[in-house]
């Protein structure tokens, strides 16, 4: 489901940054990345609704309609991170011993902690 939306996610500092301007429509992709940029500047642990919804210039239910509760949201950023080869946020899952952190192949555990260590 796609739903219009303007859009002002700041850029991060690994390459995930979105672009300028107002895409016609809100979808999961783009707001995964606002999730992912939040749990980046955040910590993993500590991302919230609104502070994602705040990223995406949406409404945090908007949030909860895409991805249910905090958990399968978390479950979710995880997924994408191992999917995105986004090691900051998949070492931030290691470290609090998240199950599905735990799913990704060796070589990108071993890049991610390597990026936790710098």
């Amino acid at each position: 489901m796609e739903r219009p939306c303007p859009i002002g996610i700041y850029s991060a500092p690994i390459g995930l940054a979105m672009k300028a301007g107002r895409p016609t429509t809100y979808n999961r992709d783009t707001l995964m990345t606002a999730a992912l940029l939040v749990a980046e500047r955040d910590g993993y642990q500590r991302m919230s609704r609104d502070a994602i919804a705040q990223a995406a210039n949406c409404s945090p239910t908007l949030i909860s309609r895409y991805f249910g509760t905090m958990p399968s949201l978390r479950r979710d950023v995880i997924r994408a991170a191992i999917a995105r080869g986004n090691h900051v946020v998949l070492a931030q899952g290691l470290a609090a011993r998240d199950t599905h952190a735990a799913k990704a192949g060796p070589l990108l555990k071993a890049a991610a902690l390597k990026a936790l260590m710098l």
